[in-house]
């Protein structure tokens, strides 16, 4: 780790600095056997939880998903045990598969403040390992859209198929074309109810205004590529912009991922929103169930090996391509594996701005 530049984590819109973690694994383990050997905050105890006072001393209460719990207990309870030992304190945590607040009591007020910092902190980490469930979008599946896409399949098959590993399995389904704001992991359903909560705050505080109660007027044109060699890709995107040249999608997508993560529901992937819409991706290769099976974000190597693609011809060919206009006024909460009749990804919650 680097000492000047440390980890940095938001945990309820405070920042804290993370020691190193050491994780050790174990043969014919399961998942939730994970330990955490050391994972400490280096700031002071504050003012920032609420502590209750009681008669034997003092108490707090978390409220997070059962299936963070195990990372709490850690292997054979001995995560939970060096917390309290450390801390002075008591932790009682709901049994497995069930839901409810974890409940710190101690004697001390700062070793409570102290063992729930550390209890979010694990929780953080481990939050960032899950597969994320859902994701901010804007929808780009209008019908002339899907038309030209299509179009740009025939043509890109008629001209490149000879190039290595371009073939009609790793094209986007048009029916899903969609911008992404950001990705999230929300692992129940009162996370799901916050992150729909959010999303109209937003649009009381930010969306209304930028976007002056009209939808946002939108073209996609251009290919572009996610890594450094064209050679050799994994996902190929097409650009999307103002018609005007403003920034105000821009700004709107930023705002919207600067608010999510101040919440901690949204996974950080940039410092600064990359306006795309992903047509040839190759985790879609053949196999119906890869995208299902990878835990990260288009763009980012997965936990498979992945047969990337020759993009040269097809980037030279189709730079320029055109795939029509449209106006954007919703943006989507939506689910990652779950599609509605329309085919387009079901959406948990929206709201429209216009």
């Amino acid at each position: 780790m680097d000492v000047l530049r440390p980890t940095l984590i938001t945990i309820g819109g405070r920042i804290y600095r993370k020691n190193a973690v050491q994780e050790a694994t174990y043969q014919n383990q399961e998942e939730e056997e994970f330990y955490i050997e050391s994972e400490q905050c280096m700031d002071e105890p504050c003012d920032y939880y609420t502590i209750e006072e009681t008669e034997k001393g003092f108490q707090c209460f978390i409220d997070l998903p059962s299936q963070l719990f195990k990372y709490i207990i850690g292997k054979k309870g001995e995560t939970r045990r060096t917390i309290e030992s450390d801390t002075r304190t008591s932790i009682n945590i709901p049994r497995q598969g069930m839901e409810g607040e974890i409940v710190i009591t101690g004697q001390n007020r700062n070793g409570v403040i102290s063992a729930r910092t550390r209890i979010e902190l694990l929780a953080e980490t481990f939050r960032k390992k899950q597969p994320f469930t859902h994701f901010l979008s804007f929808a780009l599946n209008q019908p002339q859209i899907q038309e030209r896409f299509l179009q740009f399949k025939e043509e890109v098959l008629a001209k490149c198929s000879k190039d290595r590993g371009v073939e009609g399995s790793i094209f986007q389904n048009p029916s899903k074309l969609h911008l992404t704001i950001g990705t999230l992991v929300l692992l129940n359903e009162n996370e799901v109810e916050q992150a729909c909560q959010l999303l109209q705050k937003c649009k009381e505080e930010f969306l209304d205004k930028i976007a002056a109660g009209k939808p946002i007027e939108v073209k996609v044109s251009g290919i572009e590529y996610m890594n450094d060699d064209p050679g050799m890709v994994d996902v190929l995107y097409a650009k999307v912009k103002m018609k005007d040249g403003s920034e105000r999608l821009q700004l709107i997508a930023d705002r919207l991922m600067q608010r999510f993560l101040g919440s901690g529901l949204m996974l950080k992937e940039w410092d600064r929103v990359k306006l795309h819409a992903t047509v040839m991706n190759t985790l879609f290769r053949r196999d119906p169930l890869a995208e299902e099976r990878s835990t990260v974000s288009p763009g980012k190597p997965g936990q498979r090996e992945r047969e990337s693609f020759d993009a040269r011809n097809v980037l030279k060919l189709f730079e320029n391509f055109s795939f029509g206009e449209l106006d954007l006024d919703t943006v989507h909460l939506s689910q990652r594996f779950s599609t509605d009749s329309s085919g387009y990804y079901t959406s948990a919650g929206q709201v429209q701005f216009s």
